[in-house]
Parts: C-alpha cells; structure tokens; sequence
C-alpha cells in the first residue's frame, strides 16, 4: 500500500505541473482527493492490514494528500497571478485622461413647486403638516361636512378599499387631524402639500393621481381680508409682483362664505388673450371662511374661533408657471421633458 501511494502522489504532482488552466487543477483535485479518489480507495483496504501497518500506511496517506494539495494550491496561486498580471497589461488604462463627467440630476418639476409654495407660505408663518393617504371615509368626507349621500361626493368619486377605507380626495383631512390635535385650542397655521387620487379620466388636464397643497389657518378674530392678504403676498411670490387676484363666490361644503381665487393673466397682463380665454384672469384655486360644522368637529368652539381654509393643484401651478399643456407629462417618466427644468 505504501509503494501504491507514492506511486499515486507522483501521478497527482506530474499531472499538476502539467496543468495549463485552472480548471485543469480542479480535475486533479477531485481525481485523487476527492471521496472517490485513489487514495481514499488505499485507506478502505485498511481493514486488512495488520496492527502495526496501519499507522505507517494512516500516516503516508496523510502525507500523500498534503503533498498533492500543497501543490496544487501554489499552482493556482502563480495561475491567478499570471492571469491578473496579463489582464492589467491588457487592459491598462491611461489614468491622465480626463474623465467621462458625471451629469447633474434636478429636481422634478412638481417637487420644485411644492418647495417653492412651502417657502412662500413658512415665510407668512405657516407649517407644513402631512397625514395619510389612505383615510377613512369620516376624515375624508364627514369631518369636513361631507355627509353620506351628499351630491357634492359625486365631484370627488375615488377609489374604495373598504366601505371605510379609501384613497383620499382632497389633503382636507390633515386640517381636521390638525385641529384635533391642537384640542379647540388656536392658532393653528399650516399648509398640507401631497397626493391625492379620484377616478378621473386621464387626459390634457385631468389624471386619476395628482398633487394638492391646502392651507388653513384658525383663530380668534380670523376675516375674509386676511384669507385675501394671503393669497394675495403667495400670488406675487409666485407668479411675480405685477399679478393680481380676485376672488369669486363660488360654493364648497366645506367652507362658507367661499370663493374661486383668480390671477391676472400673465401672458396679456390682464387685456384678454387665448390663454385667459379672453377674460384677463385665469382661475387657480379654491377658498373660503371654514364652515362651522367643520370647526366643531374638528374640536373647535365657532362662537370663538374662526379660520379660512385654501386648495390648489400643484401640477395646475407647474402647468401655469412653465407653460406645460398636458397634464400627463408629469408622470411619464420622460427624461426629455423633465431635464428641461432646472
């Protein structure tokens, strides 16, 4: 068994110097030192050896084994290296070229405007508040005098998880889990930017996920000339000191009196043009005085306190400000249409 295992080891040590590839290496590795091996074949026949052989043979294997993987690994070793060395000769590069620059991203154009309007609007000392996207139909809809079967519910008709749960309509109810969390207690000031869903037909102007800012501010001795001060230092911030507003009645559940806020026609500056559609304004947004059922279920006394309450599309306002005509482009992804904001 000894002169067999000296005759395999120097079968293994040959057939590794004679080895080209690493994989070649591999081969020999399993060949003779594998499970199935030669040598683990010697070491069965063990059995029959006497007390005395069988330390002698044990031992030789151990060194037989060693040998050959030793062997083998100083082999892959100066494999690897002449392989590295040849690659790096290869594919060497000239480090004092200069290099390829790296383009600079921006920011979407939406984002943009939501950071710009929260500027605007910390500058008048409001904070930015934010809830969840998935409300339920009591903030949603009942906590802001939206009843169940009140027909204003049809102009906001959304998407259902349950028959309570729901994707919110409107940013809305961050007003009402705000004045909660004040307890009837003023002032309360903020703003409250984020998505909003209705199952509207995607097309030019409309989209079933678009982007809403909404303001409110509650406290003691709170007017319709100070909702109009307001909108009127964000309309100048924004769209530029020459604009101008006029507020409309209109009608909301949720605020009363309320109103549509318009902006002077930047284009013909007021004299009627295509894009004011000849009137000299162009509508922006929706306000008014918080209606009181809104104030008490928000926790508010409305013989004490009042408040007036806003809401504008983001994409309306990126649409006005850059002169963008669809709607759609916002969401496409379209790095043709969103690298020409910066």
């Amino acid at each position: 068994m000894l002169d067999r295992l000296e005759e395999l080891q120097r079968e293994a040590l040959q057939k590794v110097e004679q080895a080209s590839e690493l994989n070649d290496l591999k081969d020999v590795r399993v060949a003779y030192l594998g499970k199935k091996g030669p040598i683990t074949e010697v070491l069965k026949g063990m059995g029959k050896l006497s007390a005395e052989e069988r330390p002698k043979v044990g031992q030789k294997a151990n060194e037989v084994r060693d040998e050959i993987k030793t062997a083998i690994e100083e082999k892959e070793s100066r494999m690897e290296k002449e392989a590295l060395d040849k690659k790096l000769k290869e594919e060497s590069i000239d480090v004092t070229l200069p290099g390829r620059p790296v383009r600079r991203g921006n920011r979407h154009p939406l984002t943009a405007v939501v950071e710009t309007v929260e500027d605007v609007f910390i500058g008048m000392g409001f904070s930015v508040a934010e809830g969840p996207e998935v409300e339920t139909d009591y903030y949603n809809f009942e906590s802001l005098n939206l009843p169940k079967d009140h027909p204003a519910r049809d102009m906001q008709d959304t998407f259902f998880i349950t028959s309570d749960l729901l994707l919110r309509t409107q940013t809305s109810p961050v007003q009402t889990r705000t004045m909660e969390k004040h307890e009837g207690q003023g002032p309360v000031k903020i703003i409250c930017p984020g998505k909003v869903y209705r199952r509207d037909e995607d097309d030019a102007t409309h989209s079933h996920q678009f982007m809403q800012i909404e303001g409110l501010m509650v406290d003691k001795n709170i007017r319709m000339s100070d909702l109009k001060g307001v909108l009127e230092t964000f309309a100048k911030n924004y769209f530029g000191e020459d604009r101008k507003i006029r507020l409309r009645p209109s009608f909301f559940p949720f605020t009363e009196p309320s109103a549509e806020v318009d902006i002077s026609c930047a284009i013909c500056d007021g004299e009627g043009c295509r894009t004011c559609k000849q009137t000299g304004w162009i509508e922006v947004l929706g306000a008014g005085m918080v209606h009181p059922n809104v104030l008490k279920m928000g926790g508010f006394d409305p013989e004490v306190y009042s408040g007036f309450a806003f809401g504008m599309g983001v994409e309306r306002l990126a649409m006005l400000r850059y002169g963008i005509d669809d709607i759609r482009h916002f969401y496409t992804n379209d790095m043709r249409f969103l690298s020409q904001f910066k």
